[in-house]
């Protein structure tokens, strides 16, 4: 049998796809099923030179050196009691409101997500912080849940984002760009989460019960001001020592996110948390979750590589240009592809797997690269959502304390309106792209 554009085509995606269903770990799948192509179309020495020189290029990428520098600063932070002092501020002054309390944890993760970046730290930490305290106040399981997951996953859009990160080499983007254009994106999403929360507690008084006046009658005002600069300044400082040195021209993302790490790492000496036990507990967790991103950076690149040599892309390119509607259509139909990849596999995978293939066709039908991208990574932000490769669902159902009867339907059920407001700010996104836009416009250098 001729081993046609066509064929290949659907065997490496198959080969993928089963690996994926079977268990096997995704990384060793995109390689084994790359190497496997590649020797029959390639031979044995062509497929090795392809797959050393891929590889090679990826892991001297400069820009990725961010990727660890970032993870580090997140868990150093996670680990300098800033996370829990805010969230109590936030407790006392939106307690009292209805949903008050899940706003709160909307506003915690926001502030998470331009601080940490990691998704599983994120949704630990609010699991952690604010879970308990909800549903102790009577607030319904789903709505809790639903928004510990959806908030938690703010993170993975919002900068300093890995996703971003990999997701600029990946396209040939500047990550500097990719990091403006993610934040009003970002801050629309937990505005819309912040939204439906209030309007929700509104409708159904029962739902996110306000917490009783004599928790926080005998604080002055003052004092609640005070608390909330105090805990607002230490990652006010941090956001703005990183992600201020990218917009002002001042540090590339990698020197931005060694700055981050520092500064990370000098909040939690402020904060009497730092030890040696802290350093190595951060450090190992830095490693683990790098290498798993660089095992999976290094065999999707090699995979993509024996795809477009074995002239593969222009099988899925010639696809999508074929979708009725003209580039709107081609729009649909790689978001819809983006969005059921994302029940099935991790989205470091779609990114490096899709966006080589589909940003070239974005381009070529007339999409600015820059808006394209968040369209991606808003996109994506459902993966983290969506049953049955829902990693925010799985995080909050094993960090829930059992005593508070957190189920798996509850957490489900609860995600479901979020997943429905990330599709309303993809179409806001759509019919206003200065939202993606204005900002990058406005920086200073790339």
């Amino acid at each position: 049998m001729s081993l046609t554009p066509e064929i290949v085509t659907i065997l490496m995606f198959g080969g993928v796809f089963l690996a994926v269903l079977t268990g096997f770990p995704f990384a060793l799948g995109l390689g084994t099923v790359g190497f496997v192509i590649g020797t029959l179309l390639f031979g044995l020495p062509g497929t090795l030179e392809l797959y050393y020189t891929r590889i090679f290029a990826q892991l001297t990428n400069y820009t990725l050196l961010a990727v660890p520098l970032f993870v580090f600063m997140g868990n150093m932070l996670e680990r300098s009691g800033i996370t829990e002092k805010l969230f109590d501020t936030l407790y006392i002054l939106l307690g009292r409101l209805r949903g008050g309390l899940a706003i709160a944890t909307v506003l915690m993760g926001t502030i998470l997500a331009a601080c940490v970046g990691v998704i599983a730290a994120s949704v630990t930490a609010l699991a952690l912080l604010a879970l308990g305290p909800m549903i102790r106040r009577g607030y319904d399981k789903a709505l809790a849940s639903g928004t510990v997951c959806a908030a938690g996953t703010l993170g993975i859009l919002i900068p300093p984002s890995i996703m971003l990160v990999v997701y600029g080499p990946a396209a040939g983007i500047s990550v500097g760009k990719l990091f403006f254009g993610a934040f009003f994106p970002g801050f629309l999403l937990a505005f819309l989460y912040c939204l439906y929360i209030f309007i929700y507690c509104l409708i159904n008084k029962e739902a996110g019960p306000a917490i009783p006046l004599e928790e926080v009658k005998h604080i002055p005002a003052m004092v609640k001001l005070k608390m909330l600069l105090v805990s607002l300044l230490p990652p006010t400082i941090l956001i703005l020592a990183v992600l201020g040195s990218i917009f002002f021209g001042i540090a590339p993302p990698t020197e931005a996110a060694a700055v981050g790490a520092l500064a990370a790492t000098l909040l939690a000496v402020f904060y009497r948390r730092f030890s040696w036990n802290v350093l190595k507990g951060v450090a190992i967790d830095t490693i683990r979750l790098s290498g798993m991103v660089f095992l999976i950076l290094s065999m999707a690149t090699a995979f993509v590589g024996v795809f477009l040599k074995a002239g593969c892309g222009d099988v899925v390119g010639e696809f999508i240009l074929k979708a009725p509607g003209g580039k709107w259509g081609v729009f649909i139909i790689i978001m819809l592809i983006a969005f059921f990849l994302g029940m099935l596999i991790d989205w470091l995978g779609i990114v490096l797997l899709l966006v080589p293939i589909v940003t070239p066709i974005a381009v070529k039908v007339g999409f600015d690269p820059i808006w394209f991208a968040m369209m991606i990574c808003v996109n994506l932000q459902t993966s983290f959502l969506t049953p049955p490769f829902a990693y925010a669902i799985f995080f909050l159902k094993g960090t829930a304390p059992p005593e508070l009867g957190i189920e798996t339907n509850h957490i489900i059920r609860g995600v479901i309106p979020f997943i429905i407001l990330i599709l309303v700010a993809l179409a806001l996104c759509m019919a206003f792209p200065q939202i993606v836009l204005w900002l990058p416009n406005r920086m200073f250098g790339g």
